[in-house]
């Protein structure tokens, strides 16, 4: 339930895009950093999270998560500009950041030599919200207020709170002395470092800026010292914010840095479609809020499928599999409709089969680095995790800061799709330093 809360917010959001905008008269560049400030929230606490599942116990933090992110939701709904409610969206996915490290770890713990499977078909439960967040963002939006997107977490939060107080198991008590001092400097220096890159990007979406204005010159300075330093200080820190080994190891990079493409880019793109669907073809809220189910039952369909013979088929095959079938169904939603289909079809059947694609990738990308690391769960959870979101971040900054200065909205991001498509394909031998796996872990 927290996991379905959190994927909801990713795309009921997206959907209530326009009604936002113009409910709090704000620009389309402003309006995306609703989505992107989301996703910063995610990226920036994610590895803490992580940590922190180690070092007060998985159902603690599970249990701040959940409250934290029911909260903040009731206080989105009832912000009045657009800069509180994108500061309270980044405190949102805080509280949100801690569900999937901390749920991982308590699934490691107790479910034995199923917990392949186990996590695996959790991790399935995911584009359920993904599916019907645009049908909840489309029916608010169009029969009530774009405020009741955030609005809805607050009964699903309160049932979370009773059900992990009376079935979750609790923690066992923790040795104080085992417990790593935190990074400060560390989380300081990558939440710096990420902002000032979405500063950047989003600033070449205001007028009269450009790659050469200060606007866009000084952060990307700022982001480029202050994650060099990041790097340079997880290096030589006695407990890093984050294992160097566990970013870009030589067994563990090439699974981060598919993640980032194959799942974080492709989330952002998708998470747009709601926008791309009215401004390519002038679809109301309510039915281009519908386009996602079709993806997410795809999604759902075939991460429970591949979850259940994976440790047959070990990871490269579902991985090569499906990046090209989510390169393909970009390449559909970059065309016109065609063979007589109507917008809203041709666009369904698009996602549907990105849906494919990301249900055959999505255990194999998840396990493969869980397995090489069990006692890291909660660490490995959370870095997919943040690469998984902060593909997003690139996807969507870009997006919304080329749509913001374009004229023809629609045909632009039509050729962000195709573009998509083509780096899909390109990534595909890197699957190749993927660490192959069959059976149990």
């Amino acid at each position: 339930m927290a996991l379905l809360m959190m994927s909801l917010d990713g795309t009921i959001v997206a959907t209530a895009l326009p009604a936002l905008q113009r409910g709090l008269g704000t620009t389309v560049n402003w309006a995306g950093w609703t989505l992107t400030a989301y996703s910063f929230g995610f990226v920036v606490m994610l590895p803490l999270s992580g940590m922190l599942s180690g070092r007060y116990g998985r159902r603690r933090v599970f249990l701040g998560s959940v409250v934290t992110f029911t909260a903040a939701s009731l206080f989105c709904g009832l912000a009045d500009n657009i800069f509180a409610l994108i500061a309270l969206r980044a405190l949102q996915a805080a509280g949100g950041a801690g569900f999937t490290p901390s749920a991982t770890g308590i699934i490691v713990d107790h479910f034995g030599d199923a917990r392949d499977r186990a996590v695996s078909l959790f991790g399935s439960i995911f584009p359920i919200g993904a599916m019907i967040g645009p049908i909840f963002g489309g029916l608010f939006v169009t029969y009530w207020s774009w405020r009741g997107v955030f609005f809805v977490n607050l009964p699903i939060g309160a049932a979370i709170l009773v059900l992990v107080l009376r079935y979750i198991p609790r923690d066992p008590p923790l040795a104080k002395s085992a417990a790593p001092k935190m990074d400060m400097a560390g989380m300081v220096l990558l939440g710096i470092g990420l902002l000032a890159s979405m500063v950047a990007v989003s600033s070449l979406g205001a007028e009269k800026a450009g790659p050469w204005s200060a606007a866009f010159v000084v952060p990307l300075i700022i982001a480029s010292v202050t994650l060099w330093l990041f790097f340079r200080h997880i290096k030589r820190a006695a407990n890093p914010f984050m294992i160097p080994r566990l970013i870009y190891g030589s067994k563990f990079g090439p699974v981060n840095l598919l993640n980032a493409i194959y799942g974080g880019f492709s989330m952002g793109a998708m998470a747009l479609i709601p926008v791309y669907a009215e401004n390519r073809y002038g679809l109301g809220a309510l039915d281009s809020g519908t386009l996602l189910v079709a993806q997410g039952i795809a999604t759902v369909l075939l991460s429970v499928t591949t979850a259940l013979v994976l440790r047959r088929t070990g990871y490269r095959l579902p991985l090569y599999v499906g990046g090209t079938v989510i390169a393909a169904g970009m390449f559909l939603l970059a065309r016109a409709p065609a063979f007589g289909l109507s917008p809203y079809t041709w666009l369904a059947s698009s996602a549907f089969l990105v849906g494919l694609g990301s249900g055959t990738i999505n255990p194999a990308s998840r396990i493969a680095g869980l397995q090489l690391a069990p006692e890291q769960s909660s660490s490995l959870a959370a870095l997919r995790s943040l690469f998984l979101q902060a593909g997003s971040i690139v996807a969507i900054s870009i997006a919304t800061a080329i749509l913001a200065v374009s004229g023809m909205p629609g045909a632009v991001q039509a050729s962000m799709y195709a573009t998509l498509a083509v780096l899909l394909i390109v990534m595909l031998p890197v699957i190749a330093k993927i660490p192959e796996h069959r059976g149990s872990w």
